[in-house]
């Protein structure tokens, strides 16, 4: 078998899973996509960096947008002079995903192969230990190992209590607190950034994402801009792209994620607390709402767990509950749930016409 010559690509993370893969398909070469654009993708490959697009063969086979390859994947194409035309993706190790924008029950590759996803959140009005469980929930589910990044703590007026309430949600992922008097960022990141190793940023718009990568990278390879009025972000990212880093590895740029829902997500990690006193409870099928005996309620009622956690919980359950529903299928879905109290939506309609008969 002819030995594949490592050259670019061993730059931007390539493993002996891919190489393996790859030799699969000996018509084709292995390039990894370090960039995505609308309608074309920038790979690399063992000698250059090219624009590329899809065969008609693999977007016409292709029934899901997860299927399309992100910036991450492995993929095989065929070189030509002036673009290269990938044909097939290699298998993922892990996939970050949400929902996409305007597509009913569909949703859109974020990035793939990742090993580390850092999920960012600054201490100003942008916090929210509502969203950090979201992505929490999302990260487990993508088979990448999620890292809370703190950012802006100096404008948070109690740092050591906002510490402590992410610690508590945190189910044992690393906590990393920056400011922007910091001096030692390297050097708080260099644990997660090893040679092959793959890095994402995950967070809203301006909670300094870019900033932070530029650091990284010891250059200002990213655009970035001043926060907007009221303290809200502004999207200085628009694609996704994927840059070597002197630290060992690659790191990956994503856009804010304001929209990010989770239709797909592990709570079981998010939320070991809450699944580990439903195994208490007097009803296998208990939905801590108000069964009797519930062993997640006495612990709020007691003061053991926090009610806004349990509805995080609850809210976080319904959203995954409708992964690959249409719109009208999630409707009727809220609907039940909405007058379960009263038997179902059967009984709701037999309840509301006999209240028209009355009037």
């Amino acid at each position: 078998m002819e030995v594949i010559k490592l050259n670019q690509l061993n730059h931007y993370g390539v493993s002996a899973r891919f190489l393996t893969e790859a030799a699969l398909y000996p018509e084709h070469q292995l390039a990894r996509v370090i960039a995505q654009y609308r309608g074309k993708y920038k790979i690399i490959t063992q000698q250059t960096e090219m624009l590329a697009e899809i065969s008609g063969k693999l977007r016409y086979g292709t029934e899901e947008l997860a299927q399309y390859p992100t910036v991450g994947d492995y993929v095989m194409v065929d070189v030509q002079a002036e673009l290269a035309v990938i044909h097939q993706v290699l298998t993922r190790k892990s996939l970050f995903i949400r929902k996409a924008v305007g597509l009913s029950g569909q949703v859109q590759p974020v990035a793939s192969n990742v090993d580390i996803v850092f999920l960012c959140m600054s201490l100003n009005q942008n916090f929210s230990l509502n969203r950090m469980e979201r992505y929490l929930s999302i990260a487990w589910d993508s088979g990448a190992v999620p890292v809370i990044v703190l950012t802006k703590s100096d404008l948070c007026q109690d740092l050591s209590g906002a510490i402590e309430q992410v610690e508590k949600i945190s189910c044992f992922s690393d906590v990393i607190t920056l400011s922007m008097f910091d001096t030692d960022i390297c050097e708080k990141f260099l644990p997660y950034f090893q040679k092959n190793q793959t890095c994402a940023f995950i967070g809203s718009s301006g909670v300094g994402k870019s900033t932070l990568i530029n650091k990284l990278l010891g250059a200002p390879v990213i655009a970035t801009q001043e926060i907007g009025r009221g303290d809200k972000g502004r999207h200085t990212t628009t694609g996704r792209e994927m840059f070597p880093c002197p630290l060992g590895g690659v790191v990956i740029d994503t856009p804010g994620m304001r929209e990010m829902g989770a239709e797909s997500a592990d709570l079981s990690k998010t939320f070991a607390d809450i699944e580990e006193l439903a195994q208490h409870c007097r009803f296998r099928d208990c939905t801590h709402t108000n069964e009797p005996g519930c062993a997640v309620l006495e612990a709020v009622k007691s003061g053991e767990l926090d009610s806004r956690r349990l509805a995080s919980y609850h809210k976080l359950e319904h959203e995954t509950s409708y992964d690959g529903l249409s719109s009208k299928e999630i409707e009727v879905k809220k609907c039940e749930r909405m007058f379960k109290e009263i038997g179902g939506m059967k009984n709701a309609r037999r309840f509301a016409k006999e209240q028209r008969k009355r009037k």
